[in-house]
Order: structure tokens, then sequence, then C-alpha cells
């Protein structure tokens, strides 16, 4: 990084409004963002179809890139490094309780905390307003214009086991669209018990497809049967 008390760095007060370090913030956020959609949106969307983990991965990185380069331009003692761990340790991901979207915003929000309470004269106001700005519209963008229509899952117990086989694949989703009620664009077979013949099924559906909206916005713990 520049020495931001260079020649070419403005001042706005006892701030720094603007500094050659934000050619170099672009310039690492475009890679970065090049790669996170290579391996994200090409390599793992495909193969799963899972835009809530989508979501997370974009802004999960997209975070940790921003929070890594404005610690780069600070003086971290061990007792803040401490504590910026524990901050995001409260975070957990294999929470039955939350869904992922929403421990995500949370991440979002002390993140963008973390990085904004942080901001000293050494990070300009121009790279803070590209920081903050990239995250937001990057979260608008996943949420009303890349992922319009938001895919809700759902594991069900299925007992009819004899047509977990991929030929009657269209069989068991008209079975499964008939039982549910739900308009089901697709389906997963888990576990599969062939001494009780049952097995777990994952439904996918759009929740605004659905017709009755108080019932598609159920947890899906109501239709798992340990």
């Amino acid at each position: 990084m520049k020495d931001l008390s260079n020649e070419n760095a403005v001042r706005f007060f006892d701030w720094v409004l603007y500094n050659d370090d934000i050619y170099t913030l672009l310039f690492r956020l475009a890679m970065n963002l090049l790669f996170l959609t290579v391996v994200i949106r090409f390599l793992y969307y495909p193969k799963t179809k899972r835009k809530d983990y989508l979501f997370t991965y974009y802004l999960i990185g997209m975070i940790t890139f921003f929070i890594c380069f404005s610690l780069k331009k600070l003086d971290i003692d061990t007792g803040m490094g401490l504590g910026l761990f524990a901050i995001f340790g409260i975070i957990r991901y294999r929470t039955g309780t939350v869904d992922i979207k929403e421990m995500t915003y949370l991440f979002l929000v002390i993140g963008l905390s973390v990085i904004n309470s942080l901001a000293s004269n050494k990070i300009s106001i121009t790279e803070m307003v590209v920081i903050n700005g990239s995250i937001i519209g990057l979260t608008a963008g996943l949420e009303y214009i890349w992922l319009l229509k938001h895919e809700t899952r759902k594991t069900i117990v299925y007992e009819r086991i004899d047509l977990i086989k991929p030929e009657h694949y269209n069989e068991m989703l008209a079975d499964l669209k008939e039982r549910t009620g739900l308009e089901i664009n697709r389906f997963e077979v888990g576990k599969i018990n062939f001494l009780r013949d049952i097995a777990q099924v994952m439904i996918f559906y759009y929740e605004d497809d659905q017709k009755f909206s108080d019932y598609t916005t159920q947890d899906s713990s109501e239709f798992t049967n340990d």
C-alpha cells in the first residue's frame, strides 16, 4: 500500500478524501468478484441449484475481502484481533433455528460495522464509499435482480421407494406434487432405509408461485419425521 501522506492524497479535515489506493482497491475488487463468479456461479451453482448458498457465498466472500483489505492498512494489536475473532465466532451456520440467509445478513451487518468502526485517516473516504456501496449494490442485485425467485426447500419422509429409481422421476414428481399441494420444480433423494421402506426426499419449489403462502413458510422441521 502507498503512504497516504504523499502528494496525491486529497484531504478533508482529518480524513483522506482520495488517494491512489482506490485504484488498488478497485482492481483487486474486480479480480475477486471475477474469480468468485467463476467458482460460485459456473462451478458450484449448476450442480446444486442452491440459490440461498449462492447468495451466502457471494456476500461472505466480498465481506471477507473488504475486511482484510481494511485491516491490512491498520495497526491491529493482538487484543483487537482476538476481539474480532470473538465477534465472528458467534455466527453458527449449522443452526437449525435460523435460516442461512438470515445468518448471512447477520454476517453482512457485523462485517460492515467492523469495517466502518475501524476506519481511520489511513483509509480514504472514497475507499469507504466503494466498500459500502459495493456490498449494498451486490446485495440488492442478488435479492431483486439475479435471485428474483427464491427457491425454497423442505425435507420430507417418503414411503414409496419403488419410485426412487431415476426412470420413475416424472411419476414420483407428480406424486409429490399431489401429496404436498406444492408446485415442485425438482427434488433430490437423500437417505434410503430399505428396512423401513422410507427415504428422505428434499423438494424444491418457488415460494412466490404457491397458492397458500402461509403453508409454504413453515419450518422444514415440520416436514421431517425421525
